[in-house]
């Protein structure tokens, strides 16, 4: 499958950015699939910072209560809403679909906060 993330910029610290998702030619139909947002920040491994499935969300600590992972499955969509941005949050944002062995990456989308 395919995946095309978007919504990436540049943001000050204390604002919103809301990144999207969009799915397409998977093997199984999306609402199968558990999607993850990850990030990796200059010098530094990738980390998950959230993750969906139709029985609820996950979030990384210093993510939860500003970020919202959800989903539309009509549109094969997922997005990542994040909020209070703070500089520590500047980093490249990847989109990851799993569902048995089939695990697609997306090209990435930056996110940069700064003043």
């Amino acid at each position: 499958g395919q995946l095309v993330e978007s919504g990436g910029g540049l943001v000050q610290p204390g604002g919103s950015l809301r990144l999207s998702c969009a799915a397409s030619g998977f093997t199984f139909s999306f609402s199968n699939y558990v999607m993850r947002w990850y990030r990796q920040a200059p010098g530094k491994e990738r980390e998950l910072v959230a993750s969906i499935t139709n029985g609820g969300t996950n979030y990384a600590d210093d993510v939860k209560g500003r970020f919202t992972i959800s989903r539309d499955n009509a549109k094969n969509t997922v997005y990542l809403q994040m909020n209070s941005l703070k500089p520590e949050d500047t980093a490249v944002y990847y989109c990851n679909a799993v569902l048995f062995r089939e695990s697609s990456w997306g090209q990435g989308t930056q996110v940069t906060v700064s003043s």
